[in-house]
């Protein structure tokens, strides 16, 4: 148990009403959540107001409220009143796990693209250096041996605060963690000092309902990791570095291929053998060595580049580095997975049109005798986006495979009946298959050598949604599952 003023130390408040000796035995920002002796926060967010809840946490044992308005509380209840909600939420949090993240080297990665697979290569980076690295991002929380499936890219404070304590007593020394402009606007990342911010570039994204406003409140929010931080290292070739950087507090370093980065790539070349795909490059500046990533397209050059700018602050060894950056993988990000030595096959995210065209275009890069890509598109979402995603496909591919996503409560055939209206606006080939494990079977039975073969929209997700319910379907199992029918049947893969 803690004191409330212990939790308040670090933060600007009024008493209201009671006792700052209130003992707190948890911290609640969910009235369902709020139990014996805790201290329930009340956030006024985008869809409900925490305010409205305060009398049910206290029913259920609040001792304490935090609010940002006048709120009707029993004497014997004590209201603390701060200016941002949010805010005080952070700070509180930080202070009940003895604030983990002063023990902790936080890097944080924070851009429109990239910060996922960068935080991978620096997590095997580290790791191939013999330090333990959690991670918390958009696809996992890693602490250990255990894996926690996110629901955010940036979790709420509390959960960031309880992940860093856990990290600690698991016997991490670093965390690598995916910042998101909602989870910096909504103050996830207060309350600690980052030991690294990292930019990987920005482009017009986010925009709309629930999210920002316009660019420029994007673009204010990525901004504000470079002000608590103590290392900035920025994409020096991306076109809004200048602006990420207004205001920053941090010593700046840079990376990418522009003479004026601090450590830059030279010499890029694109590695297509024996059905795997990646980049080679020429590291100078600070650092002088050979990198190779099995990782395709030019962005791998700046993910690669960025890990390697953080790990060079731990002293890792250049060989580690070579051998961490071959071997880093991310879980359906343009994830190679290797079914012949004939043709190249992977699993990537991509799931709506910008994403789609900016992964084939770069698989375009590698000359493929053809490039096929098998996608659907989710049920009970906008239709404009299958058309979109269609005819990015026809566009780009020779061979278009249309299948099931997350239909939802929709029927497959309509969605891709809408998919195939996208692509008949362009002279590329398609066929239709509804089970996406035929889907892929017939992906790589007739595949040929020197194709690529792109698996897209499922990426990470080890689950397909009918009808309400959750069924289990991995994209890594089906291809297992595949070539092991193959072979019991004495099929071949086109190698």
């Amino acid at each position: 148990m803690k004191k409330l003023k212990q939790l308040l130390e670090r933060l600007e408040y009024e008493r209201l009403q009671g006792s700052l000796d209130a003992g707190v035995l948890g911290i609640a920002y969910d009235s369902r959540k709020a139990g014996k002796g805790s201290l329930f926060v009340c956030i006024d967010g985008t869809a409900v107001d925490g305010h409205r809840f305060a009398g049910e946490a206290v029913k259920k044992g609040a001792s304490a409220l935090v609010v940002s308005k006048e709120v009707e509380a029993p004497e014997a209840v004590t209201v603390i009143k701060v200016k941002d909600a949010r805010y005080a939420l952070a700070l509180l949090s930080a202070a009940y796990f003895d604030y983990p993240a002063e023990q902790l080297k936080v890097i944080g990665i924070t851009g429109t693209k990239g910060k996922t697979t960068t935080s991978y290569m620096v997590k095997s980076i580290l790791e191939g250096a013999g330090h333990a690295v959690g991670l918390i991002g958009t696809i996992e929380t890693v602490i250990g041996d255990e894996a926690i499936p996110s629901s955010n890219t940036t979790p709420e404070s509390y959960l960031v605060q309880s992940y860093f304590r856990r990290m600690l007593d698991a016997g991490c020394d670093c965390c690598v963690m995916e910042v998101s402009s909602q989870g910096l606007m909504m103050h996830r990342t207060a309350g600690f000092t980052f030991e690294m911010g990292i930019f990987t570039n920005l482009e017009p994204d986010h925009i709309g309902p629930n999210e920002h406003s316009s660019f420029e409140e994007y673009l204010s929010c990525k901004r504000l990791l470079f002000r608590q931080c103590r290392v900035g290292i920025v994409n020096v070739d991306d076109a809004h570095c200048g602006e990420i950087l207004k205001g920053h507090s941090c010593t700046v370093e840079t990376y990418g291929f522009s003479e004026a980065a601090g450590l830059r790539a030279v010499d890029p070349k694109l590695l297509s053998k024996d059905g795997r795909l990646g980049v080679a490059y020429h590291v100078s500046g600070k650092l002088d060595f050979d990198v190779e990533v099995d990782v395709p397209g030019k962005f791998s050059i700046y993910n690669s580049l960025a890990a390697i700018a953080v790990c060079r602050h731990f002293d890792v060894g250049l060989s580690t580095m070579r051998q961490a950056l071959r071997q880093a993988k991310t879980k359906g990000r343009i994830e190679m997975v290797k079914v012949s030595d004939a043709f190249a096959l992977m699993i990537d995210y991509a799931h709506n049109a910008m994403s789609l065209k900016s992964l084939l275009s770069t698989l375009r890069e590698y000359q493929p005798k053809r490039l096929v890509c098998l996608f659907g598109c989710g049920g009970n979402r906008a239709r404009a986006r299958r058309f979109e995603m269609g005819e990015v496909s026809g566009g780009l591919a020779d061979l278009t495979i249309i299948t099931s996503d997350n239909p939802r409560f929709e029927e497959p055939q309509a969605i891709i009946d809408d998919i195939r209206t996208g692509i008949q606006k362009t002279s590329g080939a398609y066929v239709e298959i509804i089970d996406r494990k035929d889907a892929i079977r017939y992906a790589i039975t007739h595949g040929q050598p020197g194709d690529i073969i792109v698996l897209a929209g499922k990426g990470h997700e080890d689950y397909q949604e009918i009808k309400g319910k959750k069924y289990p379907m991995d994209e890594r199992d089906l291809i297992r599952d595949i070539l092991q029918e193959m072979q019991a049947g004495g099929g071949g893969t086109g190698a």
